[in-house]
């Protein structure tokens, strides 16, 4: 079931924009769909943009008990890597834009992020506790090549010896050893790589334009070499598309040093589900039914559970079978230690324009 104004290349196979908000939906019509095909008769390449957002605080709050951080920072909005299955993506439409191909491609960069977080670390009274970075949107995404917004918060959290925790699905992250490393030293940093497949056909359309697993697991490697805490995130299992790895992703995840592994079964919040659905029809159209069913089913009947403590790990006997299958996996290959806590105990504040007496 191939979609006319399907974009080789990018992740969503369309770009209606949301009702949430009261926004007409906007769909494409005949005439612009002629208006955009090639000579091939084929659109034309989708080009990325990138807006200057100028926030005034960088650092965001949370109060949620099922994660294991309370702030986070996101140099970026949107991410080019255009995975179907982004959580994140229901965020665009907050700008009337779509969580479709506007979030792969119409982005948003803090060049002042950097500055903006030595303000806030500077504030008196400020409390240390590991931020995270890349809960959201990817931090070492293609744009972080040009602006370098990740590399310059890593700075200001070096200089001040401030713990860190970063997830991402790109080897890009390795430019950034020289930081790292040190920090590690100290215990304040851990680093996590995504890898949902290992197989490329499944990692062409599920995740386009980000990294291929192998070099993600060879950069788990390259940080584990450096004495860096790598992590390997399975995240997202998706039933009947990428469950039947699991077991091979714990023992890659061994093969490569990491030091531990997490996953966590597909979420499909708000507008994620319709272009979900859309892309297993585009891609999978033989099992789209079965999948969907299998989702719901560890997600109490819908296509999303936002419980707190279950929407991370879902329900029911497909749900408790990913576990028993993981804990097995992780056991075998020797994964299954605790996390260990990075030390907040070595912080200093920035220093201002007046130098410190000690």
């Amino acid at each position: 079931m191939h979609r006319p104004d399907a974009i080789s290349g990018r992740g969503a196979p369309e770009n209606r924009t949301p009702t949430r908000f009261g926004l007409a939906v906007r769909e494409a019509d005949g005439d612009w769909l002629d208006a955009r095909e090639g000579l091939d008769g084929e659109p034309p390449p989708l080009r990325t943009t990138v807006t200057v957002e100028k926030p005034k605080t960088i650092i965001t709050r949370n109060t949620s008990p099922d994660i294991g951080f309370d702030r986070s920072i996101n140099p970026y909005r949107g991410c080019e890597h255009g995975c179907i299955y982004c959580f994140a993506r229901p965020t665009h439409a907050f700008h009337d834009l779509s969580p479709g191909l506007d979030f792969e491609s119409r982005l948003f960069a803090k060049p002042d992020a950097a500055e903006l977080l030595r303000k806030e670390l500077a504030k008196p009274g400020y409390k240390v506790a590991p931020i995270a970075i890349g809960t959201n949107t990817d931090p070492y995404q293609p744009i972080e090549a040009k602006w370098e917004i990740m590399r310059r918060i890593v700075e200001v959290l070096a200089e001040t010896r401030h713990p860190l925790t970063i997830t991402t699905k790109s080897d890009r992250v390795l430019r950034d050893i020289d930081l790292l490393a040190p920090m590690a030293r100290d215990n304040l940093v851990a680093v996590a790589l995504s890898v949902t497949s290992l197989t490329p056909k499944i990692h062409r359309t599920l995740e386009p334009r980000a990294p291929a697993p192998r070099k993600r697991l060879a950069a788990v490697k390259a940080l584990r070499e450096a004495g860096i805490p790598a992590y390997v995130a399975i995240a997202p299992i998706i039933p009947g598309i990428t469950d039947h790895e699991l077991e091979h992703i714990v023992a890659a995840a061994a093969q490569a040093g990491a030091v531990g592994v997490f996953y966590i079964p597909v979420r499909l919040p708000y507008e994620v589900a319709p272009l979900f659905r859309a892309w297993l029809d585009e891609h999978y159209p033989d099992r789209a039914e079965k999948v969907m069913h299998i989702i719901r089913s560890i997600r109490s009947g819908r296509d999303n559970d936002p419980n707190w403590f279950s929407r991370m790990k879902g329900a029911g006997p497909w749900a408790e079978l990913l576990a028993t299958r993981f804990k097995i996996a992780c056991h075998r290959h020797g994964l299954d230690r605790g996390k260990f806590k990075l030390r907040t105990d070595l912080f200093v504040p920035p220093q201002g324009p007046q130098l410190r007496l000690l």
